[in-house]
Formats: structure tokens, sequence, C-alpha cells
């Protein structure tokens, strides 16, 4: 199957030669083409995940559905691919279904718009962006159910359809969609601005066609692309080894009891092509933690990690995927059989961030290396009916600690990718029934090193009415991991302070509990992993820490640091205590993940609270 874009202009596009400056003028208008994307969309759209928030992804992609500007990578291939239908100007395509698209999406609350552009008749461009619906139907309330077995229970499935033809709006067809979720006029509003931020995007381009002409735009394109090939055939050449290296790391668990779940790759260099094989990568789960990876998805990733360390001012796009070859075994937890569910594959999303850290950064620590601690994009789901009887649901992506790295600290409470922006307390408190009566980093929770691991968040939600809430997040069993020296970050925990009093702790992936009105939840965060040795960090620096209360006093031991009654640094005492601790530890590694994941789990109660998950038995290729 293939799409075939029908063109009233059979005048071909040839290739044409185009000076530097106007190379330079047209790569800038589309970037900011690409960021009026985003302007118009949170100008318009509905719903805090979008407009506060900011769970979108813009793109502008050549003729051949390569991106060219973007954030996501292009997904435009597989849709082509897998769309059997014709293409029209004035049609507008929207899909939701990861299995339809060969995971373009990769879960169904990621709604895509795709607008092919055209002039005169002849298409030059597409557009596209894709946002996160606050609602897709499904089993529970915010549509990433933890225990769904099958993509069927996930919500409604809109395989690639013609949203609009030929410039009419197929108004059955979005009731029908609408009718299947429990936001409607969130969702309409925001599929109405993702549709607009497209149309933005492609008036833009067919301005620079009138302007410039239209091979000269495309071949600018093309130019672009070529540059971006050219930069990353360096970085890979520089950085990806011919001898191959290996890394792991897990999931903590599949919300379902059972956990943790092995990720692993092997990477090396063939000539220029940087080869990327998940074999070893545990089979499907049983539950919504699958991540369905589209390969050039993960070139994305693998671009946008390296292009953001070596050069962020080299334009990040599509025109390297021909340098990377990824394998990735069919019936495993990053490509699984249909129907498997999907719906809460962020955690393993996030996780392939730290697995491309540390692969990239074994062979030059000092520049690419970094700890563990990744976004994992930790959800919180709050709904029910308010006192006036009506229906509110909150859809939240909280934040962590972000590793220490080569450059320095890592932020405190901050989203490293995909750049996501906190929704206000004033707005979350103003539109749902609660308070936030605590927003503080963790001290102490960034793991300790030369360069500290940023701090972890803890959010104090007191509930203003009964209702049901659900959280989906990472790293409560097994630590973001430090690197040369540096010490784990502080796991996640969720503990639940009743109305009388009673405490419960929470898991990190659960759904349907019951809160009442009084009801407090402590969502506390990971912390990032630490980089280099802690002991050789300059001790004023600790001291300025201790200061704005990101370490406390005790926690500046860790680092070897005794702070005085008088609040200043006590150098002979740290001198003592540094070395009195060097002497003490073990060799130092460069990866430290406090302890085998046999060692964590018998300490997994005690440490967390929580039972430890039952090691995955695979039957038929699937937990």
């Amino acid at each position: 199957m293939t799409a075939r874009l029908i063109e009233t202009s059979t005048q071909p596009l040839n290739a044409v030669e185009v000076d530097g400056v106007t190379v330079d003028i047209i790569e800038n208008a589309l970037r900011n083409a690409r960021e009026e994307m985003d302007a118009v969309l949170f100008r318009t759209a509905m719903s805090p995940g979008i407009r506060e928030q900011g769970d979108c992804f813009p793109m502008i992609a050549n003729k051949d559905g390569k991106m060219v500007v973007g954030q996501f990578g292009s997904f435009i291939g597989p849709f082509l691919d897998a769309y059997d239908e014709e293409i029209e100007e004035g049609d507008i395509i929207l899909t939701n279904d990861p299995y339809m698209c060969n995971a373009a999406v990769s879960h169904l609350p990621d709604w895509v718009v795709l607008v092919p552009v055209f002039k005169e008749g002849r298409h030059i461009a597409w557009t596209a962006m894709f946002g996160h619906m606050s609602d897709n139907g499904g089993m529970v309330p915010g549509s990433i159910p933890i225990e769904a077995t099958s993509i069927y229970q996930e919500g409604i499935r809109i395989p690639p359809t013609k949203l609009y033809k030929k410039g009419v709006l197929q108004k059955d067809l979005l009731e029908l969609i609408l009718h299947n979720v429990r936001t409607p006029q969130w969702n309409r509003f925001d599929l109405n601005a993702l549709v607009a931020a497209c149309n933005t995007a492609a008036k833009r381009c067919v301005e620079l066609a009138e302007r410039f002409g239209d091979e000269v735009l495309v071949s600018t394109m093309d130019i672009m692309l070529q540059r971006n090939h050219a930069a990353m055939k360096h970085i890979i050449e520089m950085f990806i080894p011919e001898e191959p290296r290996e890394f792991e790391d897990y999931l903590c668990d599949d919300g379902m009891g059972m956990g943790p779940y092995r990720i692993k790759c092997r990477m090396w260099r063939e000539g220029s092509t940087a080869i990327f094989d998940f074999e070893g990568t545990d089979p499907q789960a049983q539950s919504s933690v699958n991540f369905f990876l589209n390969e050039d998805m993960f070139k994305m990733f693998f671009g946008s990690f390296t292009i953001n360390v070596v050069d962020p001012q080299i334009v990040f796009n599509d025109g390297f995927y021909d340098l990377v070859d990824v394998r990735i075994p069919q019936g495993t937890l990053l490509k699984p059989n249909f129907p498997a569910a999907l719906s809460g594959r962020t955690h393993a999303l996030g996780r392939i961030f730290d697995l491309l850290g540390a692969l990239l950064g074994m062979g030059a620590p000092d520049q690419m290396l970094n700890a563990a601690g990744f976004s994992d994009s930790p959800h919180l789901f709050y709904s029910g009916y308010d006192k006036k009887g009506e229906w509110f649901q909150l859809f939240q992506i909280g934040f962590g600690g972000i590793p220490g790295r080569p450059v320095g600290d890592g932020p405190d409470g901050h989203s490293l990718w995909p750049g996501f922006t906190n929704v206000p307390n004033e707005f979350i408190e103003s539109y749902f029934p609660l308070r936030i009566e605590q927003y503080a980093t963790i001290p102490d929770s960034g793991g300790a090193g030369l360069h500290r691991g940023g701090n972890g968040l803890s959010v104090a939600y007191r509930f203003l009415a009964d209702g049901d809430i659900g959280i989906h997040d990472e790293r409560w069993l097994t630590y973001p991991w430090g690197v040369l020296g540096g010490e784990t970050g502080m796991r996640s925990t969720k503990r639940l302070v009743r109305a009388d009093g009673t405490e419960e702790w929470l898991p990190a992936k659960v759904e349907g509990v019951k809160v009442k009105e009084g009801d407090i939840l402590y969502f506390n965060t990971w912390g990032g992993g630490g980089w280099g040795d802690p002991f050789d960090r300059d001790p004023s620096l600790v001291l300025q820490d201790v200061d704005k209360r990101l370490v406390t006093r005790e926690g500046a031991k860790r680092y070897g640091v005794v702070i005085a009654d008088n609040g200043t640094v006590n150098a002979e005492a740290t001198d003592a205590l540094r070395n009195e601790l060097r002497t003490a530890r073990p060799p130092i590694e460069v990866f430290n993940r406090g302890g085998t994941i046999e060692e964590l789990k018998a300490r997994c109660l005690e440490e967390t609270h929580l039972p430890p998950p039952v090691s995955p038995s695979f039957v038929g290729g699937t937990a």
C-alpha cells in the first residue's frame, strides 16, 4: 500500500542551485514558521495538557515527507506507506492508531494532523502536528489504562482518515470520534488548534515559494537535509566506535505486579553508519507499558541527543536517517505484536534516552556521558464530579531531577526532554477542585557528585472533591544511576494521607484509587544521578546548595563537606572526612546502579514501603 498524491499541475520540480544567503533566509523562515505553529496552537487549544504544558510536536517536511524543521522527527514516510488512498489539495488527514501507521504515533491519546501543501496544483511540502488529547475513551479517564492488555481497551482507534476532503470538514466523522471521548469540548478545540497550526505553516511555505520560486524552496529543503547529513556523518564518525558497546536498563514494573523489564541495546559503527541493535530486550509486557518504537523515531532520538550535546546550532531534521540502522526484534517490549496495549509507553520512551546517554558516553565521558534520570513524564489523573455535579478531569505531567552532566549540575524539578512546561498551580486550582499545598524540590534527592544530580519535586495535592486518581511513574525500584563516582538519585514515592490522618504508600503505577475531600497526595518524583567524584566538588558550591535548601547539612557529608554551626565550611573537618570516605569506599566504577536487581528487590519493602515486583515469566512471547 502507498498513498497517491493527486496534482493538477504536472510540471516537474527540478533541483536548482541556491546561493548560501538565500538558503539561510529560507531556513530561518521555516524555523520561524515551526515556532509559529506552536504559538497558534497554544493560543487556540483548550486543554491544559496542550495549552499550558506544551504536549505537542510540530513539523514541516519536504514533498517526500522528510522533516526539515520540527521536534519529533518525521512520521510521514511510515504514514504514506500505510495509507492506500489518494490525497488531493485541501485534504487534511487525521490518525492516532500506532498499528495503522507503523508507529508514526506511539499511543492512542496522540492525535496527529497531516496537511499536504499545494501551490497552484503542485505538491511542494507537508506540515504536521500532533498533540496529546486529554481523553481518548477507553477503560479509564485520561485513556492510559495501566491494566489494559489490548489496545482495544485504550479508546477509539482512528485509522488514517480524511478529516477534511478538498477543504470540506467531514462533520459526521468528527462527531462520531468526539462521541467516544470524555472531554469532547477540549478535544474539539484542541483538534481545531492542530489544524490551524498546520494550515498556518502551510501558508508560510506557499509564501516562501511565491517569493523565491517553487524550485528554490524545494531545493533549499534538500540542501538543509544535506547540511544535517554532513554534520551527523561527522558526529557519527567521531563518537560511534567500530567496536560494539552495549548497555541495559530497566523498567521497574508493568503496573500489574511484574518487573523489572530489561531494555538492552548494542551500538557500533560500520563505515559512516551507526547501528543500534536491541536484541536481548525482554518480550512484550502484558500491560500497557509496551513502547511500539518506530525506527525513524529512534533515529530522531539519537539525532536530537547528539546534536544538542555537540552543536545545538545544527538544524535538526531527517537528513541523516540513512546513516543510522536500527534493529528492533518483533514481539519485544519495543515492538509488540498487535493488539498489545500501548498507552503507557512513556516510561520506556524516557528510558531510551538514559540508554542513549550511556552508550554514547562510554567512549567520551567528559563530553557525552550523563547520569540517569531523563524524563519519565510522571502522570497524575484526577477525575470525578464536583459539588455542582459537573464532570472534571485533570491530566498533569510532572517533573523530576535532571541528571548530572559533563557541563554541570542537573536542573532541579525540571523536564529536559521533550521540553514541557509546568501547568501553573494557579490554573490548576482555578479549574479543578484541588489545592496545591506544597510545590518544592526535595533536598538531597539528587545524586551527589562533582556535578550534582537535580533534585526531584514534591507536590502536595489536597483534593476538594471526591473522585478517582491514577498515577503513572517510574524509578521507584531501580535508582537513577550515577556515573564516574557520582551517587544514585533518590527514587520516586507516592504517599496518600487521608483526611482522618491515616497514611498509605501507593504504587508508582496505579489507577482507580478513591479519594475523598480533604485527602492529600504527596507526589514525589525521582532525583537525577550524580556525575563525577562528589569529594572533588568545590565545598563552596556545596555550601551554596545548603544555603539554597537544595542540600541539607547532613546531606553535605555525602560530599565529604562539614558545615560548621556558624554556617561556614569547616575546612579542616572537611579534609579529614573526605580522606576517611575516600579510603573506605570501593573502587569507582563507570556506572553506579545502587546494587543489582536482586539486591534492590531484597531491600524493596524496607526502602520503598512496597513489595518487590515478581520477575516476568514470558509465555508465548508475552509476560
